[in-house]
């Protein structure tokens, strides 16, 4: 699909200085842009590459102002980096902008769903589903019985949602994201042998949520697994049964969130943390990547280490530990002396 400098200058709101009818089909970083290819200048660092980049078309700020010729046609905006984001998000609407449901799939009698479905080929939709509208479920997606999905959500290829599962509005569910599995709980018995404990309950995913590709959300003993509105799960992540992740919390890659922790709204959790089961972390908390939290949190610390110290604590502990074997050294000489006394 192609756009003129002057559809995407009217898209942004900006001003062409150049070619209003130059044509481009393709987006570019400014250093590796070719004929036909959209760029954009924001870092002033990457203002040497304007002169240089064979790009047809260049978003950059209202005041810049160029100090050599240039190549390319210019779009000026108020905030280049802003118009070249709100235009990447036009770019994936259109380019997702897909409806109709293909062959071959399986869609239960009793399952339901709104205007615009795209039904990607082999997905698998079970009894009593709702789906909401505007969803787009790509191919090779399973959705169980009794799954309820709201409007404008997207469901990648390869996702998997268990019986019982709800999701919300605006969703977006990574590819090999499996909702709903059971959740990890056995008793042992008196010869040592693990039997299941039944997971009756389900997941619950509210509004706005992302959920990166391989990531796991189990469903509950008792009651839901709840994500609330606004989270954003990064790849490869773990959450457990009955676990609660709060409002606009934010999880890096590789965390594992033991069973029936809660934690709270505006948090902030990096790749590969441990959290510990039946705690829980209040809001607005920072977590450095690889730390392992082994107790409750209160709102707003910042953490850090395995187990986890508070932030301050652990850098000042760090410079000991560095300077450990000098320390050695330094006790073993006044030892030695001493003991020459």
């Amino acid at each position: 699909m192609k756009f003129t400098a002057a559809q995407i200058a009217g898209l942004l709101d900006g001003t062409v200085d150049g070619d209003e009818e130059i044509a481009v089909s393709k987006l570019a970083k400014i250093e590796e842009g070719t004929k036909g290819s959209l760029t954009f200048l924001a870092n002033p660092k990457y203002t040497h590459y304007i002169y240089s980049t064979q790009a047809s078309v260049a978003i950059v700020n209202n005041d810049f102002v160029p100090e050599h010729a240039l190549k390319t046609t210019l779009i000026r905006v108020e905030n280049a980096y802003k118009a070249f984001s709100q235009l990447l998000e036009y770019y994936n609407q259109v380019k997702m902008n897909k409806t109709g449901i293909e062959n071959p799939v399986f869609v239960a009698e009793s399952a339901k769903y709104g205007k615009n479905l795209y039904l990607g080929a082999f997905s698998y939709l079970g009894e009593n589903v709702k789906i909401g509208d505007n969803v787009k479920i790509y191919p090779n997606v399973y959705i169980g019985d009794n799954v309820t999905i709201g409007d404008n959500t997207i469901l990648f290829t390869g996702a998997k949602l268990y019986s019982e599962t709800i999701v919300g509005d605006s969703c977006v569910i990574n590819s090999g994201v499996v909702i709903g599995a059971d959740g990890f709980g056995f008793m042992p018995n008196e010869k040592g042998e693990y039997h299941k404990v039944p997971q009756t309950g389900n997941v619950i995913i509210e509004d706005n949520v992302d959920i990166g590709p391989g990531t796991t959300i189990d469903r509950a003993t008792l009651g839901s697994t709840v994500i609330k509105k606004g989270a954003k799960l990064d790849n490869q992540i773990q959450i457990a049964h009955n676990v609660i992740i709060g409002e606009n919390t934010v999880i890096a890659a590789q965390t594992g969130v033991a069973g029936s922790t809660k934690i709270g709204k505006n948090c902030m959790i990096g790749g590969q943390v441990g959290i510990a089961g039946h705690i829980v972390i209040g809001d607005n908390v920072k977590i450095q990547a690889q730390s392992g939290i082994g107790r409750s949190v209160k709102d707003n610390e910042t953490l850090q280490g395995s187990p986890a110290l508070s932030y301050s604590d652990f850098n000042k502990s760090y410079v000991h530990f560095k300077n450990l074997p000098k320390i050695m050294d330094r006790i073993n000489t006044v030892e030695k002396k001493q003991n020459n006394e």
